[in-house]
């Protein structure tokens, strides 16, 4: 009996030693495996279509593109975080690897201080880092070389591990391509920053950098800064950004009409209210700079742009924090906008997700005779359109006059087909008139010829905002590690769109991905319904308060002379009346905003516990339900 019983022990040591064996043996094959199982709801940890498509065209190449990483190992000179972030980036280049069927390869190395790897390097371009623990340099970089191209990411950081893919997929797209095309950006906005001058410098003030996203579009492209004023764009210029063309003149318009019947591609990004615009602010630190348009191309085209209304949308905004000790309040100007706002069958905008427009304008209008409008983003049925400065200054006023429309604004919108000129009478100017020559064409005497239709089909890109590409609206900038990490969909957004008209679209993928958040959707349509049910209750107390508020006043202002701070009877009764009744009304204008709040809250914190602990509950159930089960039927033996 105790024989059987040691036996009975040994086996089962010797069973849990050989299972013990088996899942190390099978995580050890598994891990070397260049198969990957990836569950996630958007294959974040797979190699992305784009990707792929630009590692086949690696595959088919003759020549192997050579990747030289570089990470410091020996002596633990990468931060804890760096490290594991090191193994990471391995296993995506590994991945890379297998995906160009062996012509990407991969070398590794460790640069110690003073080594030949240390040389080569900074050779290659990867800057050393200083490990924030100990103070002593590191290296965490790669280069891309196909010659006679090499590309660097000079230095890798966890705080852009989202942006991993992209990079590496943009790297090795860039080493691919053998001339850069030409992309000309027409603003009056510093975006391609500002020089610093000495007598501002006394004064306090600083140059500015570039916006990231001028500095990520000269990574790709040749970038050529276009005048305000110019008569004529460059025929080298394909594409063309014009970013918020705050009074554009007749004469720029024009330009910019022959460029798009020639064949140039425009993206031109309107707004209803610029923030980015600061030149001018109001002295009570608010934004007085206005919208921008370009009246007579969009009136050629037979649309219409509105600069003086924004879009307020209940569903897509939220409350912000104002000034500091504040609690945050309404703006439903800022659109914070889903998947379920964009276009989602198109190559650029259907993988755009978590778009932040704030003080957008609302395209309307009949396109024009052998034009096609696609709407590409749009606002909720739940919207209306206000008045931008007062959305800008009162978003609660906003809010509690707020009466849904029922229409879903088109915030960027697409224009394809046959471009009519906007100016029949030829060059705003022209001292002559245009005769007509050959193939739909005028030619103007003194200034030459000019187009009266365009020839191909045309693409013309209207947005209502331009602060969508401005860095506080899109990016959040580490300035003493020189990174920037995006924190919407903005900037992937603008990217993908260039790179679609003008670059490699195969990278729309891979940066898409980046940039994807899941925000609680259901919460967002629940606290809209909520807001509309106490909408009524809070026009209505709001309207007698400033009922009342308007009566006292007129009862004060008609005391005269030694009557200044007296009252007669009868408006002494009255007044009083009316603070009591101002009073009560504000009371309950508070009460019913309180209930309001604290139905939002509850709601907020219902979902979240059922997303939280929902799944362990359900895991535990099920598992308490087949202990039972089997307990059941062991019985039943």
């Amino acid at each position: 009996m105790k024989q059987s019983k040691f036996q009975a022990l040994m086996f089962s040591a010797i069973g849990v030693a050989v299972a013990f064996a088996v899942v190390v043996l099978f995580n050890f094959v598994i891990s070397r495996s260049p198969v990957r199982l990836d569950l996630t709801e958007n294959q974040m940890h797979s190699l992305s279509d784009g990707t792929r498509q630009i590692l086949e065209r690696v595959a088919k190449s003759d020549t192997p593109v050579i990747v030289n990483f570089y990470a410091s190992q020996k002596g633990n000179r990468l931060p804890p975080m760096e490290e594991v972030y090191a193994r990471q980036v391995e296993d995506l280049l590994t991945g890379f690897a297998n995906a160009s069927k062996g012509m990407l390869r991969v070398k590794k190395f460790d640069p110690q201080p003073d080594s030949e790897e240390e040389d080569a390097a900074r050779i290659d371009g990867v800057e050393p880092q200083v490990n924030p623990q100990t103070g002593e340099p590191y290296y965490l970089g790669l280069s891309i070389t196909l010659d006679p191209q090499k590309v660097a990411v000079p230095a890798l950081s966890v705080q852009r591990d989202r942006l991993l893919e992209y990079d590496l997929a943009r790297a090795v797209s860039q080493v691919l391509q053998t001339t850069k095309p030409i992309i000309g950006v027409m603003t009056p906005l510093p975006a391609f920053g500002t020089p610093s001058n000495p007598m501002m410098m006394r004064m306090g003030q600083q140059g500015s950098d570039p916006w990231v996203f001028i500095n990520e579009l000269k990574r790709d492209f040749d970038v050529q800064q276009v005048g305000m004023e110019v008569d004529a764009i460059d025929p080298k210029i394909n594409v063309l950004l014009v970013i918020h063309p705050k009074d554009i003149s007749d004469k720029a318009q024009f330009a910019l009409d022959q460029f798009v019947l020639r064949g140039g591609r425009l993206v031109a990004m309107l707004d209803g209210m610029c923030l980015a615009d600061n030149r001018n602010p109001n002295p009570m630190g608010f934004n007085m700079a206005g919208g921008s348009t370009m009246p007579k191309l969009l009136k050629g085209w037979g649309i219409e742009f509105d600069t003086a209304k924004v879009v307020a949308d209940a569903q897509y905004s939220r409350e912000l924090a104002t000034q500091a000790g504040r609690p945050p309040a309404p703006a439903p100007a800022f659109l914070f906008l889903t998947k379920d706002a964009v276009a989602q069958g198109d190559a650029v905008f259907g993988q755009s997700d978590n778009i932040l427009l704030p003080f957008a304008g609302a395209f309307t209008g009949k396109p024009a005779d052998g034009l096609k409008q696609e709407v590409l983003i749009h606002s909720s049925k739940d919207s209306q359109l206000v008045d931008g400065m007062t959305a800008q200054l009162n978003g609660q006023k906003v809010m509690d006059d707020f009466n849904p429309s029922g229409i879903e604004y088109a915030l960027a919108i697409r224009l394809t087909g046959k471009f009519k000129t906007a100016f029949p009478d030829g060059k705003p100017g022209d001292a002559k008139p245009a005769e007509e020559g050959k193939d739909g064409e005028k030619k103007d005497e003194a200034k030459g010829d000019w187009l009266k239709e365009s020839k191909a089909e045309g693409i013309v890109y209207l947005f209502g905002d331009s602060d969508l590409i401005y860095d506080p609206f899109c990016v959040q900038i580490n300035r003493m590690m020189r990174l920037a990490m995006p924190f919407n969909g903005n900037l992937a957004l603008g990217q993908n769109l260039v790179e679609q008209i003008a670059g490699d679209s195969s990278l729309i993928g891979a940066r898409s991905r980046a940039t994807v958040q899941r925000p609680f959707t259901v919460v967002l349509q629940k606290k809209a319904e909520a807001e509309k049910r106490f909408q009524a209750e809070i026009a209505r107390f709001q309207k007698e308060a400033d009922e009342s508020g308007a009566r006292i006043s007129e009862i004060q202002s008609k005391k005269e002379g030694n009557q200044k701070f007296i009252l007669s009877p009868e408006a002494k009764v009255e007044y009083e009346k009316l603070k009591k009744k101002q009073v009560e009304a504000n009371r309950q204008l508070r009460n019913v905003r309180k209930e309001l709040r604290q139905e939002v809250e509850a709601l907020e914190f219902k979902s979240k516990l059922v997303n939280i602990v929902g799944m362990p509950v359900i895991v535990a159930g099920t598992g308490i339900g087949l202990a039972i089960a089997r307990r059941r039927r062991t019985a039943a033996r």
